[in-house]
């Protein structure tokens, strides 16, 4: 028994400093965190009319999911620079992940009208259209992004989702086709949703 307890109690004297060690660090990191805000504050408060000051607190806010906070430091980036594109992009991007998709809808919008033709703008505007459930909308931004990216495979899944929701059970298969020599991933994930998600009588 005194055999069985020795590298037990040597194994102990080696965790406990380490999770002390983790804990500072941990400590020391969140301390750092709220200093880099603090810092970002001071910046703005001595320099008011300055959008990407602001711009930097909003993001340091996101990233401590203090969406409120961060949203209000866009809408002053954006009053102080309107064409301020990367504000508009970082404030639909905080509204979407607080799940609020029709606020976020308006700016996703806009970023798409400033570069039309941008495949990652016209993706992220159909993510919004998904989860407002506008399928068809959806799948407009979709096609626009693969127009512009042949191989965009996430956006050809997404559009294949929308499909099957709005009962168009045969071009969904066509995109599972596709992607089963181009992305196992996501083929394995679409064929779950052609298995859960159409009707039996559409399954033939």
């Amino acid at each position: 028994m005194i055999h069985m307890t020795k590298p037990y109690r040597y194994l102990r004297t080696l965790v406990r400093p380490l999770l002390v060690l983790l804990f500072i660090s941990g400590l020391f990191a969140c301390q750092d965190k709220g200093a880099r805000i603090r810092e970002l504050q001071q910046e703005v408060w001595k320099n008011p009319e300055d959008a990407r000051g602001y711009l930097n607190l909003g993001k340091e806010y996101a990233g401590h999911q203090r969406y409120k906070e961060a949203i209000e430091s866009y809408q002053r980036a954006i009053a102080i620079e309107p064409g301020l594109d990367e504000a508009y992009s970082a404030l639909g991007a905080a509204y979407f992940d607080q799940k609020n998709f029709a606020a976020a809808l308006p700016w996703m919008e806009k970023r798409v009208k400033i570069a039309p033709d941008d495949s990652l703008r016209n993706f992220d505007l159909g993510n919004v259209f998904f989860q407002l459930k506008r399928y068809d909308d959806a799948v407009a931004s979709y096609r626009k992004a693969i127009d512009n990216s042949y191989s965009f495979q996430e956006a050809y899944y997404s559009m294949a989702v929308c499909y099957i929701k709005t009962g168009r059970i045969d071009e969904a298969r066509k995109i599972h086709t596709w992607l089963q020599n181009k992305n196992n991933y996501l083929a394995v994930a679409l064929e779950r949703h052609l298995q859960t998600d159409v009707p039996e009588n559409a399954k033939k």
